[in-house]
């Protein structure tokens, strides 16, 4: 007996960019800009109108925080294995005018392994920081470098049994180089309006420096002046 239910056709999700006046071409130039200079939102609409593209600030401010995320995880898995050696520390940025802190981790070759935005710098904060860390990357660190604090001996006992805990002066003084380079990107906006809106451009940051980088398998062909351009635009054909 043959069915009367008639088998659909199949057909591709439909884009992120579908429903946006914009074309992705310009989207995805906005954000790129915002994420890799010390621009300002306002700045990125300047430029833009300078190229005949008729766009305002706050919409730049959306594209940002609803395509960073989708940029990221598109690329995930096209990024290269993180190092076995970790440094680990934490940094303040200001959130809506209230102090935040912020983990960071990079291993020995310079990858930022993963940041964490909070309002507490505790045992529960640095755990969640170090379990998003190993499950996003499925790798166990063989040796973790810290600061003093006093919670980390703990968490790593709990989460990575297995790594040596280095405490000693100047160990950690990359992940402090690299602090810096994250306050210098911070320093031209007009303040981060609320947690998750400091996670979206924090790890924007973190996603653009891994690029400039190598850390990704992303326009490798392509000369080291144009590869974040190419490698944004490879990334956005698949969302």
């Amino acid at each position: 007996m043959r069915s009367s239910s008639r088998s659909r056709s199949w057909s591709p999700p439909p884009s992120a960019f579908a429903g946006y006046r914009f074309p992705p071409e310009v989207i995805v130039l906005a954000v790129r800009w915002y994420l890799r200079f010390n621009l300002s939102y306002r700045d990125v609409e300047e430029l833009l109108i300078e190229r005949g593209v008729e766009v305002d600030h706050v919409t730049v401010f959306r594209w940002v925080q609803r395509f960073t995320p989708l940029l990221t995880d598109a690329a995930r898995f096209c990024r290269r294995s993180p190092g076995d050696r970790w440094f680990v520390d934490e940094t303040y940025v200001k959130v809506n005018g209230v102090w935040r802190y912020v983990y960071r981790a990079v291993d020995q070759y310079g990858q930022v392994i993963d940041v964490l935005v909070s309002a507490r710098r505790d045992a529960a904060a640095a755990r969640r920081f170090f379990r998003r860390a190993l499950a996003t990357l499925k790798v166990t660190p063989s040796e973790v470098v810290t600061d003093a604090a006093t919670v980390y001996p703990r968490v790593l006992d709990e989460l990575v049994p297995s790594a040596w805990h280095h405490v000693e002066r100047y160990a950690n003084n990359p992940i402090e180089s690299d602090h810096s380079l994250l306050k210098h990107r911070l320093k031209p906006m007009r303040g981060l309006r609320n947690d998750p809106t400091a996670q979206t451009i924090i790890a924007g940051d973190a996603f653009v420096q891994n690029l400039r980088r190598g850390h990704y398998e992303l326009a490798t062909d392509t000369p080291p002046t144009r590869r974040i351009a190419a490698a944004f635009t490879e990334i956005a054909s698949a969302i």
